[in-house]
């Protein structure tokens, strides 16, 4: 029988720990139970250090299958162990049946699947837990895992419209970036050293493109791209502290194209996850709360908690949402129209399926009109460097046939 550490909490919540002979985790769970302790990690001695495994988390695709086939075998009337113990079975992302697997463990040992589930916070985030224990609550956990798997299809389908927007100007530019310094640093050094041995008189584009190409291969060139790197990474760990996030989320949204599409992909993802929680039954100022930590920009963030803030104040939904400047007439009309006639679930689904919509013709829009940019962009980059170093071998071949 294998021996497991533990680390907790006792009755009176002094910390606690120690080593206990069980079959398994949740027989460890029990034992811990009967004695009053909340146990916080659980371990089998001799393999507290497992090695790491890389790139081994959960995308959303995954636990939107999980999710559906769950609510499908919940409806069926299979037993919540045996359901997970069959989803952990056909799992092939290791890191994925590992979680399934505790899941089923903790449940077998009398805990709740929304505490279980919580165990995991990097898989199942507060709204995916919120809204479970609303549907064992209710009695209604087929319905809810059905809501879930439809909020994290539709979540999945705007992380890609967001990707398709950003991934065609990216790449194009890098693209480009990487031949206009291939051929600054090596082949327009070639041509430099031709034209000095010939000794005529170069056109100011060449002088230009040669001066760029001199700088790029010296010493102060390879100090701009080291700057440069560090620059990402500086506005990286930058963007990773609550300023920083709020003031980049903030220019994101005052972009002319961009921040537009931002906005409206902020307000389909608030209008979606608010009425998904309203609608499985999770009280509005705790699903406002989640809605904020899981709204993905810090501007609308903000706005979310001071919405909740004056809600608990007494004020109703429509006022603090108008004040914050961050959602649009409409959006705040519709809600109006929704607090009154207490269809608010109804009215915020309507309004994320009006701008998922928006998104995507957005989106479509965006790269119809990046398209000709881009190629234009390229040829006039790439093009110019390379007629600016033609440009000394026609004033060559016309002195050439002059002499003649």
């Amino acid at each position: 029988m294998p021996v497991y550490t533990y680390k907790g909490t006792n009755r009176a919540g002094a910390a606690v720990s120690g080593e206990m002979t069980a079959t398994s985790k949740a027989d460890l769970q029990n034992l811990l139970k009967k004695q009053m302790i909340t146990p916080s990690k659980m371990s089998e001695k001799g393999r507290e250090f497992n090695v790491p495994t890389f790139g081994g988390g959960v995308d959303s695709k995954e636990l939107a299958i999980f999710t559906r086939q769950f609510s499908v075998m919940i409806d069926a009337g299979l037993p919540l162990v045996q359901c997970l113990e069959i989803l952990a079975g056909q799992q092939e992302n290791k890191t994925f049946q590992k979680v399934l697997t505790n899941t089923r463990e903790m449940v077998e040992g009398g805990s709740t699947l929304s505490a279980a589930m919580k165990a995991s916070p990097k898989v199942f985030d507060p709204l995916y837990t919120n809204m479970v224990e609303a549907g064992e609550t209710g009695g209604i956990l087929d319905t809810i895992l059905q809501r879930l798997s439809s909020y994290i299809e539709k979540n999945v389908k705007l992380q890609r419209a967001v990707k398709s927007a950003m991934v065609y100007p990216v790449g194009v530019l890098t693209v480009a970036g990487g031949v206009i310094t291939l051929l600054l640093w090596k082949v327009v050094p070639i041509f430099a050293t031709l034209f000095a041995g010939l000794g005529v008189e170069l056109p100011l584009p060449t002088r230009i493109v040669i001066a760029l190409s001199n700088f790029i291969g010296s010493y102060f060139g390879l100090l701009i791209v080291v700057a440069g790197v560090g620059g990402v990474i500086g506005l990286k760990v930058w963007y990773g502290t609550p300023q920083g996030r709020l003031a980049l989320d903030s220019v994101i949204l005052k972009l002319p194209v961009l921040g537009i599409l931002m906005r409206k992909i902020a307000v389909a993802r608030f209008t979606r996850t608010l009425g998904t929680l309203i609608s499985s039954g999770v009280p509005i100022l705790e699903g406002l709360d989640i809605t904020a930590r899981t709204a993905g920009n810090a501007v609308v963030e903000r706005a979310l908690l001071k919405v909740r803030k004056a809600l608990e104040e007494g004020k109703s939904l429509t006022e603090p949402l108008k004040e914050s400047d961050v959602f649009p007439g409409m959006v705040t009309q519709m809600i109006g129209v929704g607090e009154q006639t207490g269809a608010m679930d109804a009215m915020l689904q309507k309004i994320a399926d009006f701008y998922e919509e928006e998104v995507d013709a957005a989106v479509k829009d965006l790269l119809t009109a990046l398209e000709p940019i881009m190629i234009v962009f390229l040829g006039v980059v790439v093009g110019g460097v390379v007629i600016s170093m033609y440009l000394p071998l026609f004033t060559i071949i016309g002195k050439l046939s002059d002499s003649h």
